[in-house]
Order: C-alpha cells, then structure tokens, then sequence
C-alpha cells in the first residue's frame, strides 16, 4: 500500500499541495507543508464547502500525523470527533487519485479552538487490512476501533482490548458494512434458533474478567462483581455495565452496548435518498426532527438546493419544540433517578402539550419524517400559532415550579453537586459534546458556531457552567437551554416569513404536488422522485447540529444513485457512554445512578 501510495505521489508532485498553501484555504495546510513532505500526504478537496479539509497519508503513517494534529503548540485538533471506514471497492466516483484501493479510514478531527476539521484518510487493500491503534492518542478511538473491526474487518494492532462492542460476542456471519454483506433480511437465509443456538447465545452472554484483561488480583481482598442492566431502570433502557465492587465503592466499570443494534447504517444502503427519512427519526427516539435535519442538509449539499427562509424557520421551531420535550424527559427522568417521583408525572403532562402541536403541524407525534428534501411534507395549518402561544404562556410557570420543588432540594444538591466530576480537557479527550461539555465553561454549540438552517438569524443565548461539569451543572444547564429553545420559538412565532414550504428544484422530492396534474411529464417525474427515488449528484457531503444530547452528524457519500454509499451517523452518546469508567470509578454505587441519569442517553443513540 505504501509503494502504491508513493507512485501516486511522487505522480502529482510538489506542485498539486503547495498549490492549495499559497491561496490560502486553510492556515492547517501550511503547517503541513512546514512539517511534512509533499510525498506525505495528499489534499483531496479544498473549495469543496460540503466537506471539511480531506488528507489522504499512508497507513504507516498514521501515529505520526495523529501527533502532530494533536501537539501542535498553538490550537491543536484535540478532539477526535468520529473515525470509521468505507468499502471502496464498488465505489465508481471515488477520490480519482485512489481507484485502485479497496477499503479506506477515514478519522474526523476538531480543533476547538480553530473551530476547524479535518478529515484523514488512510487508504487500504484488502490482503492488508491492518493499521497501528490510536488509543494511546486518543483514549474515545477505543470504541470506535473496536466497531469498525467487527464492520469492516480491518484489524488495529496494539489495541488494548479489540473485541465486538455492537454485534454479539459469538458473531462469525461476517463484516456487516462490507459491500458483500447483503442489506435485507431476504437475501439470507430464514433465521432458526435451535436449542443449540440458544444455549451458545446464552453463554456468550455470560461476563468472564479475562475477556476485558481484567486480573483476579487485587488490592482489596473482598471484592465481587454486579451485573447492571441491560434491562434496569437506572441505565435507561437496554445498557449493560458490569462493576467490580469493594463493598459500595466502585473498583473497576466496563460499559456494554449493542443490545439496541438495528444496522441504521447499512439499511441506508438499501433505502432511496427519500424514503430513509422515517430512519432518522429512530436514531434517537426523543429527538424526532432535530434528527432529521442533518440528514436533510446533508443530501440538499449534494443535490445543491437552497431552501427559502420560510423552510429554515419552520424547521427550526420544530426543532426547538423536540428539543424542549426531550429536554423536559430528561430532567424528570434525572430527578426520579435521585428519589423525587412527583415531577415525572407532572412533565410528561407539560410534554403532552408539546406532541399536541407537533401532531396539529405534522400529523405525528413521536416520529413525524416531516422534513423533506428541498422542503418539508406540507405547509403549516391553521391555527398553529394559537397552540404555540398556548404553550410559551403555560410553561415559563412549571419549569419555575420545577426548579424550586426538585432542583433547589437540599437532598438533590448534596447527591449530585460535585459528583461525577470531569474538566474541560477530558471531556474534549472522550469526544464529550452538548451540555457535558458546556459545563466545563466551554460554549460550544454547533447553532453558534456553525450555524445551520437559519439560526444565525436568531437571538439566543448559550449556557455554559464554570469550569468543571459535574451531575448538578449538567442538568442545571439543561434547565437554562429550555427557556432559551422558548425563546426561539417565541422569535419564530413573531417573525415567521412568507413563501412555499417546498422550493421548486428539480431534486426536491417528493415534488411540488400542485404542478403534478398539469400535464403526463409532471406526473411521470412525480412517480419516479416517490417510487424510485432521486438520483443524487455523486459527491460526498458533512452535516453536523446541535441535537438533543449533543453533536450529531451525517456524512453522505453519494455514487450518483438512488441511495447512498455510505452513510456514517455520528452520535453524540456513544462517546459519553464510552467516557463513564474514567468518571466513576472510585465512587459510590449511587453516585454511578445519579452520573447515568445526568448523562443523558438513549440507546438507539448509541447503538443506532
């Protein structure tokens, strides 16, 4: 590979890098042309604004590039945002100057300070699926190795403990997001469970110190191991975590996850670019259309629409509403976690009120699939504005009810304040976003730094806590971000434009319905953007926003079809469940149940 990679190279030469230096793109290429040869690295994009920075280097490379990013003295990439791979191999529109190889990594990198990505690319063959690990760099890319392992088969050499984290610990049927492993249940065959397989199942259940290199040894002579979850109400739905106790005080935690794994991603290669929409949804469950929208954004960049004012507001605002109500589950959810059961009952009245004017709008509740490519399903109805002004009245008074009853008890604030304590620099470390991380004193959020759909227009401001988070300051800062979200909507309601719900392009899908009857073209066009879908330009895309509980994001990769490529979701509680053993350990058992519930976690977030 490194032989292929040299001719490619030394082929394009000094001039194809130092081009991209002198008008500067990006301050990053600079310092790599001052550290590095021009036969290191190749720039694969530069005025691409669908993408961030892409650099390809070779896979022997890798721990030296990941240095350098991570050690540069002034503003580093310290955040290793997402890493993953793609099976090259049937990808006809790749990076032109990589036609030959046959899977790729790729490790998305933040610098916090820059406010700046890049995106590394590590070309691979399949008789050489092997590269160096980057847990001894970045401690997030544990998880994320040991996923793409078990997806694509490429092995991390020097991990710490490369074992499924997704799929069950007894798999052998293959590597799931390879291009040979097929994506409908109907091209395998009819699944059987014996009472062989089920026995074997059961057994590969069963937690062994050994498989985690966890030692018998120990400093405490008594010590004894507790099985938490997967189905426990604590760990909010179907999480594992196996502690290893002395007494109640927590020795040694091992998260597990992958009870909730339903493929998200490689159904997306099945699915029309329109029809995987109602996916969205379901990749965290609370959030409805916030999740919605950076798919959305991410396939109007390929497809080089641009919506009207009108679209972006309305998006927004149903955003905020989700926002709110996820928001409202979770504080009730925290304070019945720590003993207080009379607000969760009270919540969920308040949430109820909000699915009232999400359904008026959208005709759903829960999951509306109500965005759609180049627009949204329809057009506002009437008296929307009515249920909305409804609620900013109604429930500015309950979260002061909440916040005096629950959140300003004495009981409450002795078992959470200094609890499951973690600085700005660790949380950057594990890949922390949202509200975990603006605890820390950190105001990062995605609808400010990088704004989306329109919220450059709006008024708002973002809470952040003093520097350090903590299980108190995390949901105190939840707290703060409803009434912010209602004043949104309160901007919205005030200053909602004119103009159509759908823009008329010939990408936006399904079509502008009123044109549809005009003559048999219309008609035909119509059929083939609902029934076949919408042939996308091939390009690849990022879309990252501010959801729920934290940054989420979509990279599209499209071959000029009817379906994506590749669809990476990043969600944000994968690495906040990952970060859990660094917090907890050396504290109580219910300093780990107040940690969990100030978390705020879904499992179809993590496991997608």
């Amino acid at each position: 590979m490194n032989n292929f990679f040299n001719k490619i190279v030394t082929k394009i030469g000094n001039k194809h890098n130092k081009s991209f230096s002198k008008k500067k793109i990006e301050p990053i290429i600079d310092e790599l042309n001052n550290k590095f040869s021009f036969k290191d690295f190749i720039i694969q994009n530069s005025f691409n604004k669908k993408m961030p920075l892409v650099i390809w280097i070779k896979s022997d490379d890798i721990i030296k590039f990941m240095k350098f990013f991570s050690q540069i003295i002034h503003n580093p990439y310290n955040m290793l945002y997402d890493m993953h791979g793609i099976d090259e191999r049937l990808h006809l529109n790749k990076f032109y100057l990589m036609k030959k190889i046959d899977f790729s990594l790729f490790y998305h990198l933040i610098s916090i300070n820059r406010n700046s990505d890049i995106i590394i690319k590590i070309p691979l063959k399949k008789k050489s699926l092997h590269i160096d690990s980057i847990t001894g760099i970045f401690k997030n890319s544990n998880w994320y190795e040991r996923e793409i392992w078990e997806m694509f088969g490429i092995n991390f050499i020097n991990h710490p403990c490369l074992s499924h984290i997704l799929l069950p610990k007894n798999w052998n049927n293959g590597y799931p997001l390879r291009k040979d492993f097929p994506s409908r249940a109907t091209d395998l065959a009819p699944y059987i469970l014996t009472k062989k397989k089920y026995k074997i199942d059961i057994e590969a259940t069963k937690f062994l110190p050994e498989d985690f290199n966890i030692s018998g040894k120990s400093k405490y002579k008594n010590y004894m191991y507790l099985n938490l979850g997967p189905n426990h109400p604590s760990v909010h739905g179907v999480f594992r975590i196996i502690l290893q106790l002395s007494g109640e005080e927590i020795i040694k935690c091992i998260p597990e996850i992958g009870y909730h794994h339903r493929g998200a991603e490689k159904i997306a290669e099945r699915q029309t670019w329109h029809t995987y929409i109602p996916y969205t949804d379901r990749i965290e469950y609370l959030g409805g259309c916030i999740n919605e929208m950076p798919y959305i954004l991410a396939v109007e960049k390929l497809a080089n629409i641009i919506v009207n004012d009108k679209i972006k507001v309305i998006r927004i605002m149903l955003s905020e509403l989700f926002r709110i109500n996820s928001h409202l589950l979770y504080l009730s959810t925290f304070i019945q976690d720590i003993g207080a059961m009379t607000p969760v009952f009270l919540v969920f009245t308040d949430r109820q009120k909000i699915y009232d004017i999400i359904e008026a709008i959208t005709g759903a509740r829960m999951h509306p699939a109500w965005f759609r490519i180049g627009g949204l399903a329809q057009d506002l109805p009437q008296g929307w504005n009515i249920l909305v002004k409804k609620l900013l009245i109604w429930l500015p008074k309950r979260l002061i009810l909440y916040k005096k009853i629950a959140l300003e008890n004495s009981i409450l604030i002795s078992r959470t304040k200094n609890i499951a304590v973690y600085n700005q620099k660790e949380a950057i470390s594990w890949g922390v976003t949202g509200a975990g991380l603006r605890a820390t004193g950190l105001d990062f959020d995605v609808r400010k730094w990088r704004p989306y759909s329109g919220y450059e227009n709006f008024d708002f401001d973002i809470p952040i806590g003093n520097n350090i988070s903590d299980c108190y300051s995390r949901v105190l800062l939840k707290l703060e971000e409803i009434w912010q979200s209602l004043y949104i909507i309160k901007q919205c309601l005030n200053y909602m434009p004119e103009g159509e719900y759908k823009v008329d392009h010939p990408l936006t899908t399904p079509p502008l319905r009123k044109k549809m009857l005009n003559n048999i073209e219309n008609l035909i066009h119509h059929f083939i953007q609902v029934s076949w879908g919408p042939l996308i330009p091939a390009d690849e895309s990022f879309q990252m926003i501010e959801a729920t509980k934290g940054i989420n994001s979509y990279y599209l990769i499209s071959d000029g079809n009817i379906t994506s490529y590749r669809t990476r979701i990043r969600t944000p509680s994968f690495p906040h469940l990952q970060q859990i053993p660094s917090v907890i350990c050396g504290s109580l058992i219910p300093d780990l149940i107040a940690y969990l519930g100030s978390i705020d976690f879904v499992m179809s977030d993590v496991d997608r």
